[in-house]
């Protein structure tokens, strides 16, 4: 009864949307806005805890919590990852999936005001948006369970709580375990400052260690009997910098020094940085890989130092669906476009100010689908190993003024304060509706999986994660 006073409030504020909207998606629409509070509820829980990767116990439980209140079957602790969920309701096919996101990054902590004022000084912040992610997927994810119950489609629906995306990827080792295997179509958003349905790639990338063993002396008296692990870093590093001109404008190297010794006065004998390279394509990638390692030996060698280089981990470039991708379009344009107060865009504009970006507010308007770039830029994400898989489709959707720089404090504040609830409960509903389509539409699901097929060709997906498990108590 109380889903039905919630459908009837909310198409008489619509009557265009009521018009336009098949049944089922306006009922999966009005079972986001009965969740509503209850997933603000959890989604500021997790913005509040603020934890990062493999550390997130109080977010992932929260979501388990309201997966098993809403009848999902969870299996917790999967891929040898404590973390790591996956909430289960429904028998038989299509096996649609959805991904949860809920991990924060280190030191951008910050209260839901638009100036930057830490919660914690030093504490992790939710600075892309992932308290938003993780809740608004599970929300769709609990409509369509809610459809499977009354009988009124019939298929397994999956959300697959992902810990650790910021820094080790834990779909990697979820990869690994096979658990992505029996989907049909996976259905993926994230936070943006637009909304669009997202048929870009990204960028493929590995991360490894690369540690430099010298001999200790005193800097003064006898450095003759040191070997500096310290100038084995810091040839390396000149040789990385030197190599930036030799590339492909398509790649991207990082380094962060993590030990470069410890006192001025002893000659050090170790020393460690973490690289990460980047490329469009992983094919185009692992040459380069191979050189940077090459480079590590080379510094070894003329700083007479032994060294060793450990891989952390490894993600693919996003593989576009644009089938699918046209699917979530429609959805979004059949929302329409989010509306702010007078509030929320003054809020929008004192982020603005204080991010030295534009005052232009905060766009709400749903933007055309784009047509998919060879070579898209930006960043990484293990949706990419996903996205070779099984086909995913992918959206964004408006939590942060236009221009907000990510992974920032400036984010952190916006998905603790309405502009940032509001992307979560329009995400939830596109969400549930692109899923309703896969479940209802079996041509729709043969067109994706067809298309996955194509862009895949011969590849054979390999995971690029070393052995054993995660590095759980790493940091």
């Amino acid at each position: 009864m109380k889903r039905s006073i919630v459908l009837v409030a909310l198409l008489c504020g619509s009557g265009l949307l009521a018009q336009k909207m098949p049944k089922l998606k306006k009922a999966v629409v009005a079972d986001i806005e009965q969740q509503k509070e209850q997933l603000i509820d959890i989604s500021d829980t997790i913005w509040a805890a603020a934890e990062v990767a493999f550390q997130e116990s109080v977010s992932s439980q929260a979501l388990m919590d309201y997966a098993r209140a809403n009848g999902f079957e969870v299996t917790q602790g999967v891929a040898e990852t404590p973390t790591a969920f996956v909430a289960t309701y429904g028998s038989g096919s299509p096996v649609i999936g959805i991904l949860g996101e809920f991990d924060a990054l280190p030191g951008i902590s910050q209260k839901a005001v638009p100036e930057k004022t830490p919660l914690e000084a030093g504490a992790a912040g939710h600075g892309c948006g992932h308290n938003l992610f993780g809740t608004a997927s599970l929300g769709a994810a609990v409509a369509i369970k809610n459809l499977i119950a009354e009988g009124k489609i019939k298929g397994t629906v999956k959300f697959f709580g992902t810990p650790a995306e910021e820094k080790f990827f834990g779909k990697l080792w979820m990869a690994r375990e096979g658990l992505f295997d029996d989907l049909d179509v996976c259905l993926d958003w994230h936070p943006a400052d637009n909304t669009q349905a997202d048929v870009q790639s990204s960028l493929a990338l590995v991360d490894f260690i690369v540690e430099f063993y010298g001999a200790t002396a005193h800097a003064s008296a006898d450095p003759w009997n040191g070997r500096s692990a310290s100038d084995a870093l810091e040839l390396y590093t000149h040789g990385i910098n030197s190599y930036r001109e030799h590339i492909q404008p398509t790649v991207r190297i990082h380094y962060h020094i993590q030990d470069g010794g410890q006192v001025v006065n002893v000659v050090p004998d170790y020393s460690r940085l973490w690289v990460r390279v980047r490329d469009s394509k992983r094919e185009t990638l692992d040459p380069v890989y191979q050189r940077v390692q090459d480079m590590a030996q080379g510094a070894a060698i003329l700083a007479n130092v032994d060294h060793k280089i450990s891989l952390v981990s490894g993600i693919h470039e996003i593989l576009p669906n644009r089938a699918g991708g046209k699917a979530a379009q429609k959805n979004l344009e059949m929302l329409g476009d989010i509306t702010y107060t007078a509030e929320e865009t003054a809020f929008a504009h004192k982020i603005q100010a204080a991010t030295g970006k534009p005052q232009i507010g905060i766009d709400g308007k749903i933007k055309p689908l784009r047509e998919t770039l060879e070579h898209p830029g930006g960043g990484s994400t293990d949706v990419g190993d996903v996205s070779y898989i099984v086909p995913t489709v992918r959206f964004g959707v408006t939590t942060a003024p236009k221009g907000t720089p990510w992974h920032s404090w400036a984010v952190v504040a916006c998905g603790g304060m309405s502009i940032g609830h509001k992307g979560l409960v329009y995400a939830a509903k596109a969400l549930s509706m692109t899923m309703l389509d896969m479940f209802t539409n079996p041509k729709l699901v043969q067109e994706v999986k067809q298309e996955f097929k194509e862009r895949k060709g011969d590849y054979q997906y390999q995971g690029l994660v070393p052995p054993g498990p995660p590095p759980i108590g790493q940091q």
